[in-house]
């Protein structure tokens, strides 16, 4: 058997076992995170939620799931049949192999990329492209509008996002996930994360993960009261679960950049306790509640408010910290904290 595995087609089935295995954890995530978003939105309306299929209400996203699966695909009559149909298959694709470049310890992870951070940057570009599309072959104006202040919102505010994962790279001198969660590994534990030198840009990466993923307080793209449901009012059975589970995909991959970009990923926050996968799942869940908080007690903005905040506030300042930061990290100040080029610390 071992001789098997190292000749090419064992190493094609450990890839696609690899791979199958992403897929499997993101997927059942994705059951609990819905389950888990539904239960403490109740909670903070003082609501039971879910609770009537399966044991505390479990297998309520299950039940949700195969509803859309078994109802009929109904596409308009005057719709591009073939780009109404690639667009939610398009979103949920392209969420999914993000995954791909994420470590959850160290060397598990599927693609150990020197350039990670780019290929997470190049697919979530591309994500604006399922949306554009869904909305323009609704051939409807209210999917189409929304589809366009989705493609907007999200261009606005992946800026802010990349200017601040800039600092992080100068920080470290690495693209690559695993190098930089290295970077953060000390005596200090938890003292040791980027959280403390890159503090302000933690509140500006989790607003501009929000609005790069739709969520409230920033689904303007899915506004009820203005759009009907945004680009997704055509759509229904499973093309609709796809454009659902690719959002909620995108959101818990935001978690787990946070996570790896500033709270050291996989890494112990008490000295002498053992790093390993399960501390990078517990910290994910850990952003996920507060996505789930923001959702209950936040109300949604204007699109003016949000425009203006990505670009007159969010641009300068994340745009004068890669400045601070490589000023910093020049001159070695704060002890080096911001000049980790040897990845350790």
């Amino acid at each position: 058997m071992a001789e098997f595995l190292t000749t090419p087609a064992g190493i094609a089935l450990i890839i696609v076992a690899q791979c199958l295995a992403v897929i499997g954890f993101v997927m059942v995530s994705l059951l609990f995170l819905v389950y888990g978003d539904r239960k403490i939105w109740a909670a903070v309306q003082m609501r039971r939620g879910p609770n009537v299929v399966g044991a505390w209400g479990l297998l309520q996203t299950v039940a949700d799931a195969l509803k859309y699966v078994v109802k009929e695909i109904v596409i308009p009559a005057g719709a591009d049949k073939t780009v109404f149909m690639l667009a939610p298959m398009l979103a949920f694709v392209l969420a999914l192999i993000s995954w791909a470049v994420i470590p959850f310890n160290d060397t598990w992870v599927l693609a150990d990329l020197n350039v990670a951070i780019l290929y997470v940057f190049a697919i979530g570009s591309l994500e604006v492209y399922g949306v554009i599309m869904g909305g323009w072959a609704s051939n409807s104006k209210y999917p189409f509008l929304g589809s366009l202040r989705s493609a907007a919102q999200m261009i606005s505010y992946e800026v802010s996002i990349g200017l601040i994962i800039i600092g992080v790279i100068i920080t470290t001198g690495s693209l690559n996930f695993g190098d930089i969660v290295r970077a953060q590994d000390g005596n200090l534990g938890l003292f040791n994360w980027y959280w403390l030198p890159h503090f302000p840009m933690v509140f500006l990466f989790f607003i501009s993960a929000l609005a790069e993923t739709n969520r409230p307080p920033f689904d303007l793209p899915e506004a009820e009261s203005e759009l009907v449901a945004g680009y997704q009012v055509e759509y229904s059975s499973t093309p609709f679960l796809l454009f659902m589970a690719g959002e909620y995909i995108a959101i818990f991959l935001m978690c787990a950049l946070m996570t790896l970009l500033f709270f050291g990923g996989w890494l112990s926050p008490i000295p002498g306790v053992a790093d390993g996968a399960l501390w990078m799942v517990g910290k994910m869940a850990v952003f996920f509640f507060l996505f789930a908080m923001v959702k209950a007690i936040v109300p949604r903005y204007r699109y003016d408010q949000l425009m203006r905040l990505g670009w007159k506030v969010f641009l300068p300042l994340s745009l004068a910290w890669v400045v601070i930061v490589a000023f910093f990290a020049q001159y070695g100040a704060f002890g080096g904290a911001y000049a980790r080029w040897a990845v350790g610390g």
